[in-house]
């Protein structure tokens, strides 16, 4: 296996590998990970898909990438990937798949819509219920915050293990709005890894700009289980894979030779039924380890959500077969600590034109219009859960009312008082959450609980280890996609180790599997290699300038000395992109200087 760039390598249709035809391949999970790696087996690897079988304890697909109606409760989301342009691997994988809704694949699709109708917030951030707290999308790092995050940029991989975010973060940077707009966007808590933060700065640092705003991220039609998981469902039963729901994989068997590692035997439980299958050299096992959605408990509009800290399976299999090597990894690093790897979302379904009359307020959009609306999470920062909401394109379920809005909203800080409901989140059923929601909103306070009982139906859930892979880890902590020795099996997903990518991604699902396909058929085609903007010197340029929010770099010394540094710049190409990203003054403009140097 080996990465690439550019479209000498995308374009390439790879060569059939040897002894592809003898194969078979197992996959335990039906999530995004494996269902993408048995789309890559297919396509690249021209395995035929009636040799593969894909194992899940859930009756339907998707894994984390959900989206469905229950009956009795309602609309439920617990989640929502944001996607960028530059998730190679994942657009690699949906150019494959074709689209439900147009002639053209998924990638197509979604490249259209979001040409169409591109998205940005027009209010990130809330406070004194429902108004906007004029952040003015600057990220307000002070002196001291900026040399912090040079300095964490900067860092070794090694340097950054095993500590958390506050003992490399002071309050200078945790008080500023970076901080505020980074934790609400991608969950991350001041206890976790210092290293996954440093792995963040580096894989978006292209998208620094858009942060305030939003204006980085992309967005599906519908939730992603009816935009992405089901199209490529319908592809690989096109293919003849087999899905084997209902399934619990218990257990994987290994032999070990010196460095040579191979599966024997996977174990499973099939209604009530043990059963299971020998494996040869030839049979292939992609085992998706861990699982943030593990255990996860619906509430319903008057029932809060439980927080079950009972047996897991998916870290219970994990735990199984890390006992039998250590370079298995180590799950408990991940999933033994409930406390700070949980919160909790809601997903509220608005009906009739009360509720929505307040969003848009916010939002500056119709929300019945079809189009973007808020643009992604809105914030409310005073508020003691931290809590934040969404509204996408509507409607966000092809099963939607007309006269219905469907509203993702989650909170960091689920065992705090909420500011108008006097209960945690954790204890509050989905009408009481809808009321807090509607208090930050800017709903006034004699209409809150006659909208919530009335002009909404909510769906709250508690998931136990949501940002289990932030957790502080070190090197051997996760295993290796396909570990050193290993035969015929692979790890795959969000816990297992892959080159420079980061975590709670679709494109860190569909690289793994992507790795584990190649390596394991021999498939001779570069891997698309991590988008490098943290190697591009005017990513980087420009990401200063955004983060000292346009302020000009003042150089040390005399004022006569630096500009006479910068003068020495003038027209050359360092000097235009100095310019260009507005670091320095026009160096066009230094001559006005001069007499200020005379005099000096």
């Amino acid at each position: 296996m080996y990465y690439s760039s550019g479209n000498y390598e995308a374009f390439a249709r790879p060569r059939k590998p040897e002894g592809v035809e003898n194969k078979t391949a197992w996959f335990v999970g039906a999530g995004l990970t494996s269902m993408a790696s048995a789309v890559f087996m297919i396509r690249d690897g021209q395995l035929p898909g009636d040799r593969i079988t894909i194992l899940e304890r859930l009756d339907l697909p998707g894994g984390a990438l959900d989206g469905i109606r229950k009956p009795e409760k309602g609309f439920v989301i617990r989640g929502g990937r944001e996607m960028e342009d530059h998730m190679e691997c994942l657009w690699d994988l949906f150019r494959t798949i074709p689209s439900l809704e147009v002639d053209g694949s998924v990638l197509d699709e979604f490249y259209w819509l979001n040409k169409d109708d591109p998205n940005f917030s027009l209010c990130r951030v809330t406070e004194k219920q429902g108004q906007d707290a004029k952040t003015n999308n600057e990220f307000g790092l002070s002196d001291k915050a900026q040399q912090e995050m040079v300095k964490v940029f900067l860092a070794s991989r090694e340097e950054m293990q095993d500590k958390r975010i506050d003992e490399v973060f002071g309050e200078d940077f945790l008080n500023s709005n970076f901080w505020l707009y980074w934790r609400t966007m991608f969950a991350f808590e001041e206890w976790h890894s210092a290293l996954e933060m440093k792995l963040y700065l580096h894989r978006f640092v292209h998208h620094i700009g858009g942060l305030p705003d939003l204006s980085a991220l992309k967005f599906t039609k519908y939730n992603q289980y009816e935009s992405l998981v089901l199209p490529m469902y319908q592809w690989l039963l096109d293919q003849g894979v087999t899905f084997a729901f209902s399934t619990e994989v218990t257990d994987i068997d290994f032999a070990f030779d010196g460095d040579r590692k191979q599966a024997t035997y996977l174990h499973w439980v099939a209604g009530g039924v043990a059963g299971g299958v020998q494996l040869g050299p030839d049979d292939l096992v992609l085992a998706t380890i861990g699982s943030l959605t593990e255990n996860s408990d619906d509430g319903n509009h008057h029932r809060p959500a439980k927080l079950d800290e009972g047996p897991a399976p998916a870290w219970d299999l994990w735990r199984r077969i890390a006992a039998k090597h250590p370079t298995f990894g180590r799950p408990d690093v991940f999933a033994g600590d409930i406390a700070k790897t949980k919160w909790e979302s809601a997903t509220v379904t608005t009906i009739g034109p009360d509720i929505p009359a307040y969003i848009e307020k916010i939002a500056g959009r119709d929300p019945f219009a079809g189009r973007v609306v808020t643009g992604g999470i809105v914030t409310a920062k005073d508020s003691a859960w931290l809590m934040s909401w969404t509204v996408n394109r509507q409607p966000h379920f092809k099963a939607q009312s007309p006269d219905e809005i469907v509203v993702w909203v989650y909170g960091l800080f689920v065992d705090t008082p909420g500011d108008h409901v006097k209960k945690t989140m954790s204890e509050c059923t989905g009408e009481e959450i809808t009321q807090e929601w509607l208090y930050h909103l800017g709903v006034p306070t004699e209409d809150i609980q006659r909208l919530a009982a009335d002009g909404a139906k909510t769906v709250p859930v508690m998931m136990p280890y949501v940002t289990s892979f932030f957790m502080p880890r070190t090197a051997g902590d996760r295993p290796d996609v396909v570990p050193e020795g290993a035969v015929n099996f692979a790890f795959i997903g969000q816990f297992a180790e892959t080159t420079r990518d980061t975590i709670f991604t679709t494109e860190y699902s569909v690289r793994t599997g992507m790795e584990a396909a190649y390596q394991l058929l021999g498939i001779d085609r570069g891997i698309p290699e991590v988008f490098n903007s943290t190697y591009d010197l005017r990513f980087l340029l420009k990401a200063t300038t955004r983060l000292r929010d346009g302020a000009e770099v003042e150089l040390p010394g005399p004022k006569f000395i630096g500009n006479r540094i910068i003068r020495k710049l003038d027209h050359t190409q360092i000097g235009q992109l100095l310019t260009d990203f507005g670091l320095i003054h026009d160096i066009d403009n230094i001559g006005r200087d001069r007499a200020d140097d005379a005099n000096a």
